[in-house]
């Protein structure tokens, strides 16, 4: 159940099913889907054509497996794409089960990562416990393909080409191509291949559910463009982004941070301020036009703007850190390290927070030399 108040992110473009549809479908149980993550985010769902049409999908495996375990460690809720749209109602859900995960591992010797990644990208008929007799089948299958040389990923890539996944466990999966591509896997009864790399064909006129993967696709370009450092193309390509979707605050601030990255400051800085126009409780465009503000000097600006940033999120240890550095250069050491406490409250481990208990510490030697002094 979607429950009001929760903030979907999409990381990968849905296979079957348009962005703008589901968003549609969210927004009628008051909650937000929006693609990519912020700290807004309350669920995470992973969309299939992550696996291959994305800049991690080219950095392979470890890269998904390290954004995975990213958002979970950041306490979000991760959701299959199969398991959204029976969130959302749009697909039916698998008859009852009782298996639980510890027992699936116990029964096909599947390895527990590799189980959650198969989960995660819908290579079961259960996207969760409690799983199913049929899923604890393809269990088994997919353990003996990983034992052969399988990588989750492979098989993730493939199992979706034959059908339903559900309709597998009447099948014997084997590794090896007679196309020399010794990752792929195939069907013994020669029936057919299960090409990782023809998975969702998300080229053909027909592609998903609703056609048109213009959108998703021009996304993914842009966010691969980013990640390879290329700024001022995916600036353009966000900038084709936001030309379709004029609403989408998450393009507006990629797009400024990409700006920024390329030097052209006054334009990052009007992106920024379009993204918090678009949706006013994004603080990380808060926190950015913030820094943005700073390196040109603006210190009031800087301050609001941190300010705003900390008053919409009281978790979030950055701006607090970055706002008791400005209050210190101005010579407010006692707001300084009123600051540098609560960053501490918050973060007591990194880095930085060593650098905050050295504040703390010297404001504390400051006013006792200024007590000295008095006396």
């Amino acid at each position: 159940m979607i429950l009001p108040g929760a903030v979907f992110g999409v990381v990968g473009a849905l296979a079957a099913f348009p962005l703008r549809l589901a968003a549609r479908e969210v927004e009628r149980r008051h909650a937000e889907l929006r693609r990519g993550v912020t700290r807004r985010t309350t669920h995470v769902v992973f969309g299939r054509t992550l696996l291959t049409k994305t800049a991690l999908a080219k950095a392979g495996d470890v890269e998904i497996e390290r954004r995975v375990k990213a958002e979970r460690d950041a306490g979000r809720r991760l959701i299959s794409e199969n398991g959204f749209l029976r969130l959302l109602g749009l697909m039916k859900a698998p008859d009852a089960s009782s298996l639980s995960r510890q027992s699936l591992i116990d029964q096909s010797r599947l390895a527990g990562d590799d189980l959650d990644m198969l989960s995660l990208f819908d290579a079961f008929e259960h996207d969760s416990e409690p799983y199913s007799f049929r899923d604890l089948i393809l269990a088994r299958k997919y353990a003996g393909l990983i034992a052969s040389g399988a990588s989750w990923g492979a098989i993730a890539r493939s199992v979706h080409r034959s059908g339903p996944v559900a309709s597998l466990t009447a099948k014997s999966l084997n590794l090896g191509s007679q196309h020399g591509r010794p990752d792929a896997i195939y069907l013994d009864e020669g029936r057919s291949e299960l090409d990782g790399q023809l998975l969702f064909d998300l080229g053909s006129p027909n592609s998903g559910m609703f056609g048109d993967d213009t959108l998703e696709e021009l996304f993914a370009e842009a966010e691969g463009a980013e990640e390879e450092g290329r700024h001022d193309d995916a600036a353009a390509l966000y900038q084709r982004c936001l030309a379709i979707d004029p609403k989408d605050a998450i393009a507006a601030f990629n797009r400024a941070n990409c700006l920024r990255g390329a030097g052209r400051v006054a334009e990052a800085a009007h992106d920024y301020a379009r993204a918090i126009k678009l949706d006013p409780g994004f603080v990380e465009a808060w926190f950015n036009l913030a820094g943005l503000m700073s390196d040109e000097g603006k210190v009031a600006s800087a301050r609001r703007h941190l300010q705003k940033a900390t008053a919409l999120d009281k978790t979030y240890a950055d701006p607090v850190f970055n706002l008791a550095r400005l209050e210190f250069d101005a010579g407010n050491l006692m707001e300084a390290r009123r600051l540098w406490v609560r960053y501490l409250e918050l973060d007591a481990e990194s880095e930085w927070s060593r650098i905050a208990q050295k504040g703390v510490q010297f404001v504390d030697l400051h006013m006792a030399r200024e007590r000295d002094v008095r006396a």
